[in-house]
């Protein structure tokens, strides 16, 4: 799992979400799916620090976990 992404039991009931967050990483890829990018994260997350490194490691693992289940 990339260090961007955490799971744990007690946060939004072990959903895998951004670390040291409560957003899950699927609205992350959502929204980069309707076209966010970076500077509208920033807009709307500012206590994030995403980068395009990160999104491409978060929209991986996203599309991993969809093909397993």
């Amino acid at each position: 799992m990339p260090d961007i992404i955490q799971t744990n039991p007690n946060i939004l009931g072990g959903q895998p979400v951004i670390a040291g967050t409560r957003i899950p990483v699927a609205r992350i890829v959502a929204l980069h799916i309707q076209g966010y990018k970076i500077k509208d994260f920033k807009k709307d997350y500012p206590y994030l620090s995403l980068s395009k490194k990160d999104l491409e490691e978060i929209y991986k693992y996203y599309l991993n976990q969809v093909a397993q289940s």
